[in-house]
């Protein structure tokens, strides 16, 4: 029995170390405009479907946000199964809208500003095999109806 727990133990071990991971950063390096710092999907691209996990930064002394504008890419599929985190893990509280491809998380407290947010695809469906997913994120700030570009981020398939 002791030796059935362990190698179950070990392959979920060696199971858990294989599955990899991607990140992006974003090209643009200024301490006053929000930025995508990194993404993360899981399991592996070889996986129908996904979640994916992008970590947006918010400098301090900028406006606060008032919405995050995702456009995705044309081949996956997004669900409306979409989270938003604080930097302590705290759900926040955002009405989510789609035009075609494009995605709308609104902030209806107006209170993101200083922080860094997790935003969670909990369900996206891709294909198996394929070419790099782009997804493009710009914000609007409380005040101002100018769409700021803040970043991209890609997943490569494997």
């Amino acid at each position: 029995m002791k030796k059935i727990l362990r190698y179950t133990a070990a392959f979920a071990l060696a199971t858990a170390a294989l599955i990899s991971a991607s990140y992006a950063t974003t090209k643009i390096d200024n301490s006053r405009v929000s930025s995508v710092d990194n993404n993360v999907e899981f399991p592996s691209s070889n996986w129908r479907i996904v979640k994916q996990v992008f970590r947006l930064r918010i400098p301090q002394n900028n406006s606060p946000l008032f919405q995050l504008i995702i456009d995705t890419p044309s081949t996956v599929a997004v669900s409306n199964d979409i989270d938003v985190r604080d930097e302590n893990g705290q759900k926040i509280n955002i009405n989510i809208s789609a035009n075609g491809r494009i995605i709308i998380i609104e902030f209806p407290e107006k209170t993101v500003v200083n922080t860094r947010l997790l935003i969670e695809f909990n369900k996206v469906r891709q294909p198996i095999q394929g070419s790099t997913f782009i997804y493009r994120f710009s914000v609007k700030v409380v005040g101002s109806d100018t769409e700021i570009s803040i970043g991209e981020a890609r997943f490569f398939t494997f």
